[in-house]
């Protein structure tokens, strides 16, 4: 899976930090580990055991490097906000406490300060980095233009990554167990059926079939499932129809195009072949919303 999912500006681009107060957090506190609870709202799903016990293997050598990041609850107890990984590596080996900053913060907060923190991390599978966008957008009620903005990422990218979220249960756990990559699962979107996606994925495991051989496959229609009776009929043979769909292809700078059924049901699609097509599709369609 490709790098470089981290937000850029980091924590501070999201959180106020004038309005959360902190205690020792310039100096480094021993915390019992049996003290230590986790965070209910850690976004991170999957802990690798095999990337664990690699962890547990380092702090054994030369102990917790980098201090995880604690709340202190009312009954004296601690609440991960961030290292939940060497807190429980830190278990693994057997230690009895662990380095940590102590921070207080309101709930909100802390789910924000862990939600950012696990983005910011590299090895977060896909479908956790969309979840975790979702979940921002949710509890904060950001756009996607607003949390492109907040996090210093573009917005086709976090659109991306939103789209994962559509597709069958199945594959989403096939991106989470690493059986399939970002780029697979982007060319699998390029079908909107998901008996098709299903079909294909299996033909990705099957076969070790590579991205554009997906793309491919995608294209033409061509995929294992059985293809459906056609009821639309391509409406760029009516005159009224083609002149739009030549005025939407200039506007968007792609080929529009138009299907519908004998009911006058029909959809109009509008292609494109990466981040920065979406990209500029979206703009144009953020200024005629704007125009409105």
């Amino acid at each position: 899976m490709a790098k470089g999912f981290g937000l850029g500006r980091g924590l501070d681009a999201l959180i106020d930090t004038e309005h959360v107060i902190t205690n020792g957090s310039s100096s480094i506190n021993e915390v019992e580990l049996s003290a230590i609870t986790p965070n209910p709202n850690q976004p991170r799903t999957h802990f690798d055991e095999e990337a664990l016990d690699e962890l547990a293997t380092s702090i054994r050598e030369l102990g917790v490097i980098s201090p995880i990041t604690l709340r202190k609850n009312e009954d004296g107890s601690y609440q991960i906000i961030a290292g939940e990984r060497r807190y429980r590596a830190a278990k693994i080996v057997g230690l009895k406490t662990i380095p940590a900053y102590i921070k207080t913060a309101a709930d909100e907060q802390v789910m924000e300060m862990a939600l950012i923190e696990n983005i910011q991390r590299e090895d977060l599978n896909a479908i956790e980095i969309a979840l975790t966008y979702q979940r921002l957008m949710d509890e904060y009620s950001l756009t996607q233009e607003r949390m492109s903005q907040r996090v210093g990422k573009k917005r086709a990218t976090i659109a991306n990554y939103l789209r994962l979220l559509r597709l069958p249960a199945e594959i989403q756990m096939g991106i989470t167990e690493h059986k399939i990559d970002m780029g697979h699962a982007r060319a699998l979107l390029g079908t909107d059926s998901p008996t098709d996606q299903l079909d294909i994925y299996k033909r990705i495991l099957n076969e070790g079939l590579s991205v554009r051989k997906v793309e491919e496959i995608v294209r033409s229609g061509n995929g294992t499932a059985r293809p459906q009776a056609k009821t639309e009929n391509q409406v760029s043979k009516l005159p009224e129809y083609s002149r739009l769909q030549n005025q939407l292809s200039t506007l968007f700078e792609t080929k529009v195009q138009f299907s519908c059924n004998d009911k006058g049901k029909g959809k109009i699609s509008i292609p494109f072949a990466n981040d920065e097509e979406l990209s500029r599709i979206m703009e144009k369609l953020d200024t005629i919303n704007n125009r409105r």
